[in-house]
Formats: structure tokens, sequence, C-alpha cells
């Protein structure tokens, strides 16, 4: 099936985001393909990592993208594999926007996968550099200025010592931008990098709602008295059943279906039962 072309935007034109004109270098134009709309003004945060993340790291980068998407915040990276990936499409699969920033133009993303093709789909893939420009090493440090300038804060899950995720929170850092890292093993080369930034005065995040509070988008009242039902317990309703049944009909992986439902028991939203079955808990009449 024949792409549609790519759509440029720029500078003065209705819909380009002004975040963009006080950065260094700003570009003098962007490449796109997807929703537009979510350029306009609204909560994003960038969730940026490895490549080779461990199990930790791709469970957290899922877990953090659907409870951010689930409060309506837009979540940005860089459309590479590893973390990026995680956080593109646990924001989609959650039913929530995603926004991916290429180091190619729209028409050449590197690297390919579902979660560019998804992201095409249903959110928003842009870039500074113009179709048919070929992915070079130079142009993903410039990338990554605009994942942060997008945002109103930087979440590194998971990093090396030398990765280019911390490129993206130096710009941050840069912008105004607020910088949140999780810890991970002192032993862990891929946790490495957020140990340095963490050294370095970045946030220690350790959950959702914690970070939310430190941006100041804490919870409201109404939200708390009337919270969003989680999809899985929506599934739940009147029935009692595995995790494997619950991933085939949510359409998501056995493992990520797992680590909701591990969350949501903590939160007792639901309670195991014998046989890997689980339930939404009875509620006293």
């Amino acid at each position: 099936m024949d792409q549609p072309p790519a759509q440029r935007i720029g500078p003065g034109d209705p819909g380009w985001p002004r975040e963009l004109d006080t950065i260094d270098a700003p570009p003098s134009a962007l490449w796109y393909r997807g929703d537009i709309r979510l350029l306009d003004p609204r909560p994003r945060i960038a969730l940026v990592g490895t490549r080779s993340p461990s199990p930790y790291g791709e469970a957290q980068a899922h877990r953090f993208a659907r409870a951010f998407s689930a409060r309506g915040i837009v979540i940005v990276s860089g459309l590479a594999r590893g973390i990026d990936a995680c956080a593109h499409l646990g924001a989609l699969e959650s039913g929530g926007t995603t926004i991916g920033v290429l180091g190619s133009g729209v028409d050449r993303p590197w690297p390919q996968g579902p979660w560019v093709e998804k992201t095409e789909r249903e959110g928003l893939v842009l870039s500074e550099f113009p179709p048919q420009t070929p992915p070079r090493r130079h142009h993903f440090p410039l990338r990554n200025r605009l994942i942060s300038a997008l945002s109103q804060a930087v979440l590194v899950v998971e990093a090396a010592a030398a990765s280019g995720s911390l490129i993206t929170a130096g710009w941050a850092g840069e912008q105004g931008r607020a910088v949140f890292a999780l810890p991970g093993r002192v032993d862990h080369p891929m946790a490495r990098g957020c140990h340095r930034l963490l050294r370095e005065g970045a946030g220690l995040i350790e959950s959702p709602a914690q970070l939310l509070a430190e941006l100041g988008w804490e919870t409201s009242p109404e939200e708390k008295a009337s919270p969003r039902p989680h999809p899985l317990c929506k599934l739940l309703e009147g029935e009692t059943l595995t995790a494997e049944e619950l991933a085939l009909r949510a359409k998501r992986a056995v493992q990520d279906v797992l680590v909701d439902l591990v969350e949501l028991k903590l939160r007792d939203q639901v309670v195991s039962a014998p046989g890997g079955l689980w339930r939404l808990p009875t509620r006293a009449p």
C-alpha cells in the first residue's frame, strides 16, 4: 500500500509548536505523517532510553507510558528500538497518543519496525529533515533536542554510561525542562547512565504518580473519587480469566498483561485466584 505523502509545517503556520522557536538552532520546518494536532499545546512527557534494555527496563517503559497515557499525556520518544519502542507501543496499546521524532526523512524511517508504522497510523511521526534524507549519525543528537523541546519533562528509563539518552537529558536541562531518571541495579551496565544523571541532580522517580506530583500534575479530587477503569478491569467484569485469556482479548503480549495485573493487584483492583486466574474483588454491599 502506498504511503501518504509527507506534509510540511513551518514557523508561523497554524499548528506550529512555538516551544521550538526558543531553542538553539530552531528547525526551519518540520515534515510529518499522522495527527498534527498532537503538536497543539498539551501535556507531553518524553520517555527515552537504551536500544538494548533489560526486561526490567522494557516493563517500566510500558508501565510509565500506559500510566501517563491514562492521564491524557502525550508520550514523546525517538522511535528507536528498545525503550523508545516500548514507550510508543505502551502509549498506543493503552489507547493513548504518541509522537515519534526521526533522525531521517519521514519517508525513510530508521530503524523500521511495527512501532514506527503504528505510531504513524495512530499518532504522529515527524522530522526536521526533508523527505528522502537518509539516517546519519550526526542527525540523532539534533533529533534529541526536538524530543526534549516538545516535552515538559524527560524521563530516562534505562541507559548506558554513554547513551544518546543522556544527550536528550542534556538538551532538556539547557531548555529548562525537568529531567528525571529511574534507578536500576548497581551492577547492571544499563543503569549507569541513569545513576549518572541522578548524581548530577536529576529527579529520582519510582512511580508515574511521583513524577506527576513533581510536575504539579497530581490527580484531581474528582479523578481520585472516580478513577478511570483500567482496560483489564473492564475485561474482567463478570469474568474470571487467566493472563493468557486476558492477553488474547486485549490483543497484547502476555508479559505486559502480567505487569499490569501485578500493579492492579497492589492497588486492590484485581484479585488472583488459584489456577492462575484473575478476577475483580468482591465489593461489600
